[in-house]
């Protein structure tokens, strides 16, 4: 497996970068399926037999992602637990040099607190999106209620749509972690973007993965070396127009999910085109929420 941007695996602990010279406050948004070592279920639901443990091992990433940003010199840290019901990271584990924003339902969902105070977005444990194949744990925002999720009619994941919103707060994404599937989106959709590839997916939980102790050696040092050079970083381009689109699941879904003002229906998919991609996302979220009503 590749190391980050393709060089030599790094042996040292800890890395030493450049202070910047300026202050540099970084927003990490925290997935676990692209966490190394993650590849079924049981790993990433409350209450299953394997959680306790994936819940450590989303923690050491985050940890690593912690660490390499003071390495590389931030001055903060802001870290929002991403997955689930978004109150999986271990607080009394994580690096107390950073804050972390725990617990939902959020308004922002994967990149609350996200604003123009800060200068970075990194996007850890990320997976790639709802049908790729191959794709561990692959979907976007919700197995259990899209099928497929569309921004002016291609596909999205997770990661598209939150650097959107970042961006549209003008925040530049600058690191991506996850498995060979989502790497691969990235550094063709957002070249400028730093990449870890953390395993390779085999199957949608079947996965080839790093040690973690690896995993975090290079998270760290891509960590830091981002947010060194984070004065550099562009902030995407967001357009003008935002056409949401998805594909539900079941029927039910669909009748709940029509009830959203603005939103057409065809069958199982529902459009809504928004002044903004706040907009457009908050239909997004409303649907989920809906679907997820529908489906108990």
């Amino acid at each position: 497996m590749p190391a980050a941007n393709g060089g030599e695996p790094s042996s040292r602990k800890s890395v030493a970068v450049a202070d910047p010279g300026f202050a540099v406050r970084v927003y990490v948004s925290i997935d676990m399926e692209g966490v190394a070592g993650i590849a079924t279920r049981n790993q990433c639901i409350r209450g299953m037999d394997d959680y306790p443990r994936g819940r450590v091992l989303m923690t050491a990433e985050a940890n690593a992602t912690i660490a390499g940003a003071f390495d590389g010199g931030a001055t903060a840290v802001l870290v929002n637990d991403s997955h689930g019901d978004m109150a999986n990271l271990l607080p009394d584990e994580l690096d107390p040099r950073a804050e972390l924003l725990l617990g939902s339902p959020k308004t922002a969902s994967m990149v609350e607190g996200v604003d123009g105070g800060f200068d970075v977005a990194m996007f850890v444990g990320y997976h790639a999106g709802a049908g790729v194949e191959g794709g561990v744990l692959a979907h976007t925002y919700s197995s259990a209620v899209f099928y497929d999720v569309r921004l002016n009619g291609r596909s999205m994941t997770e990661t598209e749509l939150n650097a959107r919103l970042a961006a549209a707060h003008g925040v530049p994404l600058g690191l991506v972690t996850g498995d060979d599937h989502l790497c691969r989106l990235v550094a063709s959709e957002m070249p400028n973007v730093r990449t870890v590839e953390v395993k390779r997916g085999r199957g949608f939980t079947v996965a080839a993965s790093l040690h973690p102790t690896v995993a975090c050696e290079r998270i760290r040092e891509a960590s830091a070396e981002v947010v060194a050079n984070s004065g550099g970083l562009a902030v995407m381009d967001v357009g003008d127009r935002f056409e949401i689109e998805v594909d539900l699941v079941t029927v039910p879904m669909a009748d709940l999910a029509a009830m959203v003002p603005g939103t057409r229906r065809r069958g199982r998919t529902v459009t809504f085109v928004g002044a903004t991609i706040f907009d457009a996302f908050g239909a997004l979220r409303c649907w989920m929420y809906l679907g997820m009503v529908a489906g108990r």
